[in-house]
């Protein structure tokens, strides 16, 4: 059992069914020998019988499987891992982005700065389990996906989900799901209208979620051949590790808090870094109740947290393409970045071997924007080398922006370069590595809505910790409505 969690809280919440604790926590039970979310509908167990664990793969390797009923792999991931700063934390973050998977151990620590025992240390101190079972728990939940939503041989499922054996991959899912790859098969035949070459995966959020207004706000900066807008779904490009993919997001059928995820990939075994990317783009992993209850304290606030409950802040699937985007953005318009973006995207991206309708590059890789000619884009000599010296330092390593980059050496990092100041900094932290407190400085839409809503910008800029980037969100909202529904925009903001 995690020493850190609070014992009477977390069976407080089992008892009461309390869905808001997904993702948070599970609950072992003794007498059954499986571990649930703290929602599961079952019988709730007595307290003699539970031990409560902060992550999956500990309950695992204490000797537990996952409920079949409700499915505990299958809810939000804790906000915890993207609200905090520490090792711990941006371990997390790389494991869930499949760093283990690529690089093994060695090179999750190296990542983070730290030997493979101090790492080891770190996290069973806190969570009880190493990296290695907390990325098995990672590979357990993608084949159960795999196995879900596809009709692949359980032999290519084993491999795209990372496991090294046939053998390894049937122990693993014995153990944890407590039946045979094939048991996890679904008896029917999919009806989700499923095209051939894609997934279809639902992606489940914390509620309140208005999955409309977070997809239309990533619709309204989306650039011609990387992004695709139609209204109703928000389709992009995705650079993974083992080549492109396309996905399109849209509200699920019938409603609730989640979103539909269509994926084609151009292999497999990305696929949970794909499913990682679109949860963090689309702040799915939030608490929107911890978010609102200090925002709606605030009689400034209150109207507008209680108009938009649950407000998400969306990100960018990769925070290096974020940093070039705040850099295109200075000083012009949503329209202006749009064009700019696009017209980069066009010079150095790398056109994908089969296009999906309109979407036809990827976002062009650092190394790649280093060597490339700008001088037909439309940039000013400054603009133009100031995306050079980023693309050059991002490419050496000088400015890191990975899941596990260390937020406050990132800002510095970046302040570094000639031509970044304060408020893309901040914006990179914002939207690029889903920083949830961070406050924009000098941001003209901002100032907009501070100023209708009677607040000086002075006090603003500490008012809402810990969670000013939702603050940020709800003013932007306030100032330019066009982001969060139908209508042109004409403000900066990126």
């Amino acid at each position: 059992m995690d020493e850190l969690l609070d014992i009477e809280h977390c069976y407080r919440a089992v008892a009461s069914r309390d869905a808001r604790f997904d993702g948070w926590f599970v609950t072992a039970v003794r007498s059954t020998g499986i571990y649930c979310r703290p929602s599961c509908p079952a019988r709730t167990p007595r307290k003699e019988n539970v031990s409560f664990h902060s992550t999956a793969a500990s309950a695992q390797a204490a000797g537990f499987r996952a409920c079949r009923r409700c499915r505990p792999d299958a809810v939000p991931g804790s906000p915890e891992w993207d609200v905090r700063a520490d090792v711990v934390a941006r371990a997390m973050r790389l494991i869930a982005d499949g760093e283990v998977e690529r690089a093994g151990v060695g090179g999750l620590a190296a990542a983070l700065g730290y030997s493979e025992r101090q790492l080891h240390r770190l996290l069973t101190t806190e969570l009880g389990v190493g990296p290695l079972a907390l990325a098995r728990a990672q590979r357990a939940q993608t084949a159960r996906l795999l196995l879900e939503t596809t009709r692949l041989p359980v032999s290519d499922v084993a491999f795209a989900a990372g496991f090294a054996s046939i053998r390894q991959f049937n122990d693993t899912v014995r153990s944890v799901f407590g039946t045979t790859p094939t048991g996890l098969r679904p008896t029917s035949p999919r009806t989700d209208g499923g095209t051939p070459g894609w997934l279809t995966l639902r992606l489940a959020a914390r509620a309140p979620f208005a999955a409309d207004e977070v997809l239309h706000f990533l619709g309204a900066h989306a650039t011609p051949g990387l992004e695709e807008w139609d209204g109703t779904t928000f389709s992009r490009v995705l650079d993974l590790p083992h080549g492109p993919a396309v996905v399109r997001l849209s509200p699920a059928p019938g409603g609730g808090a989640a979103v539909l995820a269509r994926l084609r990939l151009a292999a497999l075994r990305d696929l949970g870094p794909a499913v990682t990317r679109c949860r963090r783009m689309l702040d799915l992993d939030a608490d929107p109740t911890a978010v609102d209850e200090v925002l709606g304290a605030d009689p400034a606030l209150a109207p507008l947290v209680r108009t938009a409950p649950g407000r998400r802040v969306p990100a960018a699937p990769d925070a290096a393409e974020l940093a070039v985007r705040a850099v295109l953005g200075q000083q012009v318009s949503v329209a202006g970045a749009r064009t700019l973006t696009a017209r980069v995207v066009a010079a150095a991206g790398r056109p994908l071997a089969e296009p999906v309708g309109t979407l036809t590059t990827t976002f062009p890789r650092p190394a790649d924007l280093a060597g490339a000619d700008l001088t037909e884009v439309g940039l000013t000599g400054a603009r133009r080398r100031t995306v050079h010296a980023l693309a050059e330092s991002l490419a050496d390593g000088t400015v890191a922006l990975g899941p596990g980059a260390d937020r406050e050496e990132a800002s510095r990092a970046l302040l570094a370069v000639p031509g970044i100041g304060p408020w893309t900094a901040a914006l990179v932290g914002l939207r690029g590595l889903a920083d949830p407190d961070v406050w924009l400085p000098g941001d003209l839409a901002v100032r907009r809505g501070l100023a209708a809503l009677g607040i000086d910008d002075r006090d603003a800029a500490s008012r809402w910790r810990p969670w000013r980037s939702y603050a940020v969100q709800h003013l932007w909202a306030l100032a330019v409505p066009s982001l969060f529904t139908r209508g042109p925009s004409s403000e900066r903001s990126a």
